[in-house]
């Protein structure tokens, strides 16, 4: 009963936390070669190209296609996402504004 308990509270802790920071996509082997395509033109003054990637869920990997955004604010820079080979397994970084 005891045990049942202390499992059910590291559970409940553990799902709570979880929705806290960040959260990293992890994948045992890599993710297939990135996609190359036609960006085009930008819809209006101000908008960067951000760049697609491979996403990875329930086994398989699916290609977010990129697209136009626009910065948040002047001298912001997209820092693209990007799958890292870490500790022998694949770990996904989102994408950020530097």
């Amino acid at each position: 009963m005891k045990k049942s308990l202390l499992a059910t509270g590291a559970l409940l802790v553990g799902t709570i936390l979880s929705g806290c920071g960040p959260h990293y996509v992890v994948a045992s082997y890599g993710p297939p070669p990135p996609r190359y395509g036609v960006i085009g033109y930008a819809p209006g003054p101000g908008y960067v190209w951000a760049d697609g990637y491979w996403n990875y869920g329930g086994g398989n990997w699916a290609w977010v296609g990129g697209h136009w955004v626009v910065p948040p604010h002047r001298s912001a820079v997209w820092v693209r996402p990007e799958w890292r080979h870490e500790s022998g397994r694949w770990r996904f970084h989102r994408g950020y504004w530097r």
